[in-house]
């Protein structure tokens, strides 16, 4: 886990068309980062 205030790690993931987005693309500009490991399953 990251502490409070630590920048996140870049990384390269595809969107909902594929295409390859980058934490970097988005330098400069506020970003919220939400993870929900139970997607897609009854818990």
């Amino acid at each position: 886990m990251l502490e409070v205030g630590v920048k996140a790690p870049n990384f390269t993931l595809n969107d909902q068309n594929g295409k390859s987005i980058s934490l970097r693309d988005f330098a400069g500009k506020k970003v919220v980062l939400y993870f929900y490991p139970k997607d897609n399953t009854s818990g």
